[in-house]
């Protein structure tokens, strides 16, 4: 089986789950070109707590975990198979590092599942979900990438969704499309040094931007699991969408071995930056 491509989404508000713009079309197009995985393992900024787990329920639930939006985002339900097996790889995958595996507490929360939703409708490919443990550094967070490398080679697809820039007190709700300077400033950083050094991207947090860009690591840590990854393989990774939502908010995507598959399909080659420079290759 050939290496399943990596994908980091920028997965912005809940309502992408439900909604038709930009970003969503792209992440059908994706699903559509992409190969088709033989599981998913999902690392979204939303299971961020004091441990690292895995979810190892057969049948992992739809959690909703947010608030003030629409009762149609509350009834949403993402009924993909969990997988045991799947979640055991991982435990040893890693080692010496420790993962727990979580037989009934969690599930998939919205950051998977708003992205899955447009991915994967059928929700008929096993899906775990790996926490990121807030008591770690960056490195951890980006050694653990590295160590889950192996998983690709299985015909496992890594997705993690998070964004680049998020600071949801900035945020401007009536200007959808709005990126403010800082944002755009910080976000073209992280492209570029994912596009050249991925592995030392813990230094962009010396970034004149970064405290306005990531107030909170947990929607941040995410990319750091596609650098580990680009990093095990000795390659850098590729912008695939780029844009910014309400000022504060990147929606930047990036991939690892799914670019040339994804310029296959002529639909989704035309929402794909060409090689311009970050400020022109917005969706």
């Amino acid at each position: 089986m050939s290496r399943m491509p990596a994908l980091f989404i920028g997965h912005g508000s809940p309502m992408n789950t439900l909604e038709n713009n930009g970003y969503t079309e792209a992440w059908r197009a994706f699903g559509e070109t992409l190969p088709r995985p033989k599981a998913i393992l999902a690392i979204s900024a939303h299971w961020y707590f004091g441990t690292t787990a895995v979810t190892a329920m057969a049948r992992p639930r739809t959690i909703h975990d947010f608030y003030g939006f629409s009762k149609e985002l509350f009834v949403f339900e993402y009924p993909a198979p969990g997988d045991p097996d799947l979640a055991g790889e991982i435990v040893e995958a890693v080692k010496p590092e420790w993962v727990g595996l979580d037989q009934d507490q969690w599930g998939l929360d919205h950051g998977t599942w708003s992205v899955l939703a447009h991915l994967y409708p059928e929700a008929d490919i096993p899906v775990v979900q790996l926490s990121l443990n807030a008591t770690k550094s960056f490195e951890y967070h980006l050694d653990l990438g590295r160590r889950l490398a192996s998983l690709r080679d299985k015909g496992v697809m890594i997705l993690a969704s998070g964004n680049v820039v998020h600071n949801l007190r900035a945020l401007r709700w009536d200007e959808p499309n709005l990126g403010f300077d800082w944002a755009q400033r910080f976000d073209d950083a992280v492209s570029q040094q994912l596009a050249q050094e991925p592995g030392d991207i813990g230094k962009l947090t010396e970034h004149p931007d970064f405290a306005a860009a990531v107030p909170t690591p947990d929607h941040y840590l995410p990319v750091l699991y596609l650098a580990g990854l680009a990093t095990a393989q000795g390659t850098t990774l590729e912008p695939l969408v780029r844009g910014h939502s309400m000022g504060s908010i990147s929606m930047a995507c990036y991939g690892l071995d799914a670019d040339i598959e994804l310029r296959k399909n002529p639909s989704c080659a035309a929402r794909l930056p060409a090689s311009v420079p970050p400020e022109q290759s917005n969706i």
